[in-house]
């Protein structure tokens, strides 16, 4: 896949804003992995990745404290349900069994009210509740976004998509919040994602 600076500006500008989507957190262990996966999904808008869930200020990967790793999606409910990545997020791992490292843990953040009650009526039908199950159910405090070179790893590796952001005027502030960025970290990683109507046709063997 090819990309330009102008079709990376005119996507993120027809993506819809963050006012208008509503934001999950969760973790599954290393978030590089899903961070891509999940920007490949149709209706997922935006990620992010960094720390949550502990209670040390201003954490960092060389001094995490008791936060784990974790990754935040902006997401269209209408195209995709906060159940669907719910479905996502425990066909990853085994609700049954929790790593011993914080820094890993599996781990679902409510942040509303709402999502409290998909979620209890999602592990309802699978005969769990939130107290009886390994992975960690949580009201989300405070989300610390990660250090910039975690932000869309993978993407980071294909020297011309780096280019082509850095023509936008891009920097890392903005690649972290970018939609298209989001598509093609997950591109870069190996999903297949759907982009705007202009860009060239998927070849990976361009990459």
């Amino acid at each position: 896949m090819t990309i330009t600076e102008t079709q990376i500006r005119e996507y993120d500008s027809r993506a819809m804003k963050s006012a208008e989507t509503a934001t999950a957190t969760f973790g599954t262990g290393c978030f590089w992995g899903p961070d891509a996966r999940f920007g490949a999904m149709d209706g997922v808008v935006r990620t992010r990745v960094g720390y949550a869930g502990g209670t040390k200020v201003d954490p960092t990967y060389h001094s995490l404290g008791d936060h784990t790793e974790v990754f935040q999606v902006e997401f269209d409910s209408d195209t995709i349900p906060y159940r669907d990545l719910l479905s996502q997020v425990f066909h990853s791992h085994d609700p049954q069994h929790q790593t011993r490292k914080t820094q890993y843990q599996n781990i679902v953040f409510a942040a509303t009210e709402d999502q409290r009650a998909v979620l209890d009526e999602f592990l309802t039908t699978r005969g769990l509740t939130a107290e009886g199950i390994g992975t960690r159910v949580e009201q989300l405090s405070r989300f610390y976004p990660a250090e910039d070179y975690h932000q869309k790893y993978k993407l980071r590796s294909v020297s011309s998509f780096m280019d082509a952001f850095e023509a936008a005027g891009y920097g890392d502030k903005e690649l972290r919040e970018s939609p298209i960025a989001a598509k093609l970290n997950g591109y870069a990683a190996g999903h297949d994602v759907a982009v705007a109507e202009g860009l060239s046709t998927p070849d990976r063997g361009s990459v």
